[in-house]
């Protein structure tokens, strides 16, 4: 298209419909032959190829253009094909603005050569300031192009790394929750097996088998729990995968609040007493809110299996009208001395430690909106608690309401009391 013009433009150059308009006194028409509009049709049929060859493009553009102007033809439109390949050149991405001058600056020079030489309006009449005027501006719109086209690429670039991060930052925090959710799970399994294998331990060699046997089914209990929870958590990631062969039961409860009469009941068996009080009205509750109340719960009592020596456990779950609160609290041996309440203190300030239970349970809080509170009690015992904010309730849950005849030895207001013997 770029060609057909220049060439029809060309054509109406060398014949004006009132060439003594500007061609008066010394000046004259100059016949232009129509074989001669065949450069300026070479010099416009290169620049389909400017962008593949920019260079190459602007020198035969530049060749062509100079050959139809030396004769003395009226070169107007001749002129502004070698500018569309300046301005192709400027944008090219592999060029500099200073390079893009530099070409610029020698074709124009050039161009004005070659017209002053056989101006038929004079050596500077008619459009020959124009051409350092259309150099620029096809220099300075080229070197435009390139910073728009830089600008765009750099936000695309941009946006695809920030696509990229949030996809690992998706990755890393699916990492952490599966290990969250294999830490709770096999921790708690884990003490409860040692806490019974130790009991059965002591009752075979005091000869009380039948209490013994009793410790021995605890442990088969636990077991069972354990891997069913393991199940359910690599159906999830089987499904992830695209495996259609889960290894979940379907008809299992998911993990949440509603499995607290089964958590503990399993405590009860590992030996240790627990009271289980749940005030308000039991609701609904978000995923993330119901799993993360019920795996510090979970966190909690195992730590006190595993490190409050013999104790007494006591559950609280309060609903609220816009919140959810938990509370464990334990009469275990606590801290003995005010430096080890000290470096305890140090250790949830520091946020780290040798295992991952505390950390764990802070993370859960966080994840689900909530604050988490864990610490020593003032005389003896320790105590955690988390509360989280939640939706107005609109329907009850029927499936958390626990009837005193569906409770398990855990009781409201007396601390169960163990049968197998253990810590």
């Amino acid at each position: 298209m770029i060609t057909v013009i220049a060439v029809l433009g060309a054509y109406g150059e060398a014949h004006p419909s009132t060439p003594g308009t500007y061609f008066t006194g010394p000046y004259h028409l100059p016949h232009t032959p129509n074989a001669a509009l065949l450069l300026v049709f070479a010099a416009g049929a290169v620049l389909a190829w400017r962008r593949r060859y920019p260079r190459l493009v602007l020198c035969a553009s530049t060749a062509a253009a100079v050959a139809y102007t030396l004769p003395g033809y009226e070169n107007g439109v001749a002129l502004l094909l070698p500018a569309v390949a300046i301005g192709t050149l400027a944008a090219d991405p592999s060029m500099t603005a200073l390079r893009s001058a530099g070409w610029a600056v020698a074709v124009t020079a050039v161009l004005m050569g070659a017209t002053a030489a056989n101006n038929p309006l004079g050596p500077t009449g008619g459009g020959f300031f124009l051409i350092p005027a259309t150099g620029a501006v096809a220099l300075f719109a080229g070197i435009a192009l390139a910073s728009r086209r830089a600008y765009v690429n750099s936000e695309r670039a941009q946006l695809a790394r920030q696509a990229a991060q949030d996809a690992q930052r998706g990755i890393d925090e699916e990492r952490l929750r599966i290990a969250r959710e294999l830490h709770d799970v096999v921790a708690h399994t884990m003490a409860t097996i040692t806490v019974q294998a130790s009991a059965a331990t002591a009752l075979l060699r005091d000869d009380r088998p039948e209490q013994a046997a009793e410790s021995l089914q605890a442990i088969r209990s636990a077991s069972k729990d354990g891997l069913r929870e393991l199940r359910a958590i690599l159906s999830v990631l089987r499904a992830a995968s695209g495996d259609a062969d889960g290894y979940a039961d379907p008809t299992e409860p998911a993990a949440g609040l509603a499995r607290l009469d089964a958590l503990a009941a399993g405590v009860q068996a590992a030996g240790l007493p627990v009271t289980v009080t749940v005030t308000g009205q039991p609701r609904d509750l978000s995923a993330v809110t119901d799993l993360s109340a019920f795996r510090i719960i979970q966190e909690a009592l195992t730590n006190v299996i595993r490190h409050a020596g013999p104790a007494t456990a006591a559950v609280l779950v309060e609903y609220a009208a816009d919140s959810l609160t938990i509370e464990v609290t334990d009469t275990g041996c606590g801290l003995p001395s005010s430096a080890a309440e000290a470096a305890f203190a140090q250790f949830l300030a520091a946020g780290t430690g040798s295992g991952h239970g505390l950390r764990g349970m802070r993370e859960r809080a966080a994840a689900a909106g909530g604050a988490i509170e864990i610490g020593p009690l003032p005389d003896q015992g320790f105590r955690v608690a988390a509360r989280f904010p939640v939706d107005p309730p609109e329907l009850a849950r029927p499936e958390l309401v626990r009837p005193e005849s569906a409770r398990p030895q855990a009781s409201r207001s007396e601390p169960a009391t163990s049968q197998q013997g253990g810590p």
